[in-house]
């Protein structure tokens, strides 16, 4: 049975005093839970919440990396620099990465392909606009977005990874694609991809509207960003994923 996992995306948000605080409450409230949580900060925090946080359940990951090991790359992060931070996951193919800085699947794939060289554990997003959604291409747009960022990998690589269906009209705009629609997608993956790996959905998530995605067969948990910012919120949707894999070992499949 595949195992939940919520997984925060805090963006370029919270100053070091609050990263400090949300951990401290954080770390406290997580010790019975069975699901994987994992935080990614912004880059100048990773440091600090490593450690804040080495002793605990939480895991750390990383919101980008570049798809070379060292050199002249201003501005850039290495996966072997976030080794140095005990980070284990990496966030690649955001939409933002993919329409603010202008990423191509291309790009994804090389970084994929160097986070798995350091066993860093990929988290790749793919998800269609809503041009292409009223259209009712989404299937054909997301299948193409992943196979192009998985390209050349052999199966044993592919099943290392996290897929996060994240469709773009819903992040950060309050509208929420439905359960069905995005169980219906995930599942279009799974297939694609394998039965094996775990799926998250990400778009918009909040307490009061996750229950209904977390509790489909094939959504494995969530990718969180705004909620993830409250401890309080995010403790609500790490529940709720607590919850629907409680139920799922009650009646497994």
């Amino acid at each position: 049975m595949r195992k939940k996992i919520i997984i925060a995306n805090w963006k370029m948000n919270l100053k070091l005093s609050e990263v400090i605080d949300f951990s401290n409450k954080l770390s406290t409230k997580l010790s019975n839970k069975e699901v994987d949580v994992v935080i990614c900060p912004p880059f100048p925090y990773l440091g600090t919440l490593s450690q804040a946080l080495k002793s605990t359940r939480i895991s750390i990951g990383a919101q980008n990396m570049f798809y070379k090991e060292e050199g002249a790359y201003t501005g850039e992060v290495s996966p072997k620099m976030l080794l140095d931070f005990l980070v284990r996951y990496v966030i690649l193919g955001h939409s933002e990465r993919r329409q603010v800085f202008k990423e191509t699947n291309e790009d994804v794939n090389l970084k994929i392909k160097l986070a798995l060289k350091f066993n860093l554990i990929p988290v790749l997003c793919v998800g269609e606009n809503l041009e292409t959604r009223e259209k009712g291409g989404q299937e054909d747009y997301v299948r193409n977005q992943l196979l192009n960022s998985t390209k050349d990998l052999g199966q044993n690589d592919l099943e290392k990874l996290i897929i996060a269906y994240e469709p773009i009209w819903a992040i950060g705009t309050g509208r929420i694609c439905s359960g069905e629609d995005a169980n219906k997608i995930i599942k279009m993956i799974r297939k694609t991809i394998s039965e094996k790996i775990r799926i998250l959905y990400g778009g918009s998530i909040k307490s009061d509207n996750f229950n209904e995605h977390i509790n489909y067969p094939d959504i494995d948990g969530g990718l969180v960003g705004g909620a993830s910012l409250k401890p309080e919120e995010f403790l609500r949707i790490i529940d709720l994923a607590n919850n629907a894999h409680a139920q799922n070992l009650s009646h497994p499949v």
